[in-house]
């Protein structure tokens, strides 16, 4: 087994989680386990690895034996290039921040002890990754706003939250794909469609894909 794949331990009859170092992990092995034709489901998480095998079939020590021999696989190498994993073009996402796009804005300036011009810079000034999607569909989880890691989700989650929603918490980024509850501190909306059940695609991004934010004006949205 590899460095990378810390643990395994059975979350239900027939599924076993697997914890690894960090999202580009999670996601080469979802897709090395998933093109192997060995499981029915591999699924990433942020440091976790999610595998759903037939328990009809197979017996859960006779699974965890098949992992381990898959992970014994250099498929994962120390000498990776991180910022090669998406070969695809930079994907720019327009925000109006604050006001009734972002209303926890000012509140977390406050606690972050910076003013909104300063933290809107702080937001649009790096480029970013988005680790996994997740919670509803095309939901995108954004790392990389190391200063926000101690920036918690609300206590009491709103009941509607719009569409395109850019919210904080926990050092990331959470970019809101579809109307509906949620918690995370919201700071602004972009007006791109995330998610298009219509389309060929419907997903604007992806895991791996890489973002950066660009503060708009009200008017241009």
């Amino acid at each position: 087994m590899t460095s990378n794949a810390q643990r395994l331990f059975a979350c239900g009859d027939d599924l076993i989680t697997i914890t690894v170092d960090n999202p580009v992990d999670a996601q080469k092995l979802s897709e090395y386990l998933r093109l192997s034709g060995e499981w029915h489901e591999a699924v990433a998480g942020i440091d976790s690895v999610v595998v759903q095998f037939d328990a009809a079939l197979v017996d859960l020590h006779s699974a965890m034996q098949m992992l381990e021999g898959a992970l014994a696989q250099d498929f994962i190498g120390d000498d990776r290039d991180d910022s090669n994993y998406s070969d695809d073009g930079l994907v720019e996402i327009p925000i109006v921040y604050g006001g009734e796009f972002g209303p926890d804005l000012d509140a977390l300036c406050d606690q972050l002890g910076l003013t909104r011009d300063e933290f809107i810079a702080l937001h649009t000034h790096d480029e970013h990754r988005v680790d996994m999607l997740g919670f509803t569909p095309g939901f995108a989880y954004v790392d990389g706003l190391n200063e926000t890691r101690d920036v918690a989700r609300l206590a009491e989650p709103r009941l509607h939250v719009p569409a395109g929603s850019i919210g904080i918490a926990d050092g990331r980024t959470g970019i809101y794909s579809l109307q509906g509850p949620g918690g995370w501190r919201l700071i602004g909306r972009t007006p791109l469609t995330l998610f298009d059940a219509h389309a060929d695609d419907p997903f604007l991004l992806y895991a791996g894909a890489r973002v950066r934010f660009k503060a708009i004006d009200k008017s241009d949205a």
